[in-house]
């Protein structure tokens, strides 16, 4: 695997080229690959995703001062959260380095999107052992800082499933439930259709890759028939 451009693309030198490496390596392509001579990418990741939320933290309450911690909260998790880490992995183009089983490199549904978001942190952790905190910070602070902006004013720091229940049970005194209507699709690209109930009245519906994004997708909707956004 050369991962030279990939160095380039990212402004990172590494000293040792097998750490950036194993950053790649998905747990699933050492169980085909037995004497392959690196470990899966797991303890990297783990790593990362602590420097990462680190980084992100000090850069919010240094930026926002006069906000809550509430809402210092919610935009890390937006910043910091699956679909964000996965954008940018694939902006970096990190996916055409993936080592995965056989089984796993056929899977293009939610599953990749949770292997590139870990890669993304996996490398984090890399570059942090081999460069150090502040060349961390400055790969974070390059692709990830700049998109709070953004989050912030598309709402999408919003936790829709949250907002929903506080606004069912400030309006209707009641507490939102939620059902799986439809599961569609192979086991490894299930597609899924959640209903949201406020008592017996079902509000809406939403569909998503995984149950949680369903979920999520059906309290926007209803935020939104509601007129409670």
């Amino acid at each position: 695997m050369d991962l030279t451009e990939f160095e380039k693309k990212i402004e990172v030198d590494f000293r040792n080229k097998e750490l950036l490496r194993q950053a790649f390596i998905h747990r699933s392509y050492i169980n085909e690959n037995k004497g392959f001579g690196l470990t899966h990418n797991e303890r990297l990741e783990f790593l990362g995703d602590a420097v990462l939320e680190l980084i992100i933290t000090d850069f919010l309450y240094k930026k926002y001062p006069g906000k809550p911690e509430g809402d210092l909260t919610a935009y890390r998790s937006a910043l910091v959260n699956a679909d964000t880490c996965a954008g940018i992995a694939k902006s970096l183009g990190m996916e055409e380095h993936l080592l995965l089983s056989k089984g796993e490199s056929k899977d293009r549904g939610r599953a990749r999107q949770y292997i590139l978001a870990n890669v993304l942190e996996a490398v984090i952790g890399a570059i942090y052992l081999d460069q150090g905190m502040v060349k961390a910070k400055e790969f974070i602070e390059t692709h990830f800082t700049p998109l709070i902006e953004t989050i912030i004013s598309a709402g999408s720091h919003v936790d829709a499933k949250s907002l929903f229940q506080e606004k069912a049970q400030e309006f209707d005194g009641i507490t939102p439930s939620y059902k799986t209507v439809k599961e569609s699709g192979p086991d490894h690209d299930k597609k899924f259709t959640v209903g949201v109930y406020v008592g017996k009245e079902l509000v809406a519906q939403g569909d998503g890759e995984s149950k949680q994004d369903a979920e999520q997708n059906a309290a926007k909707e209803a935020l939104s028939k509601k007129g409670w956004q």
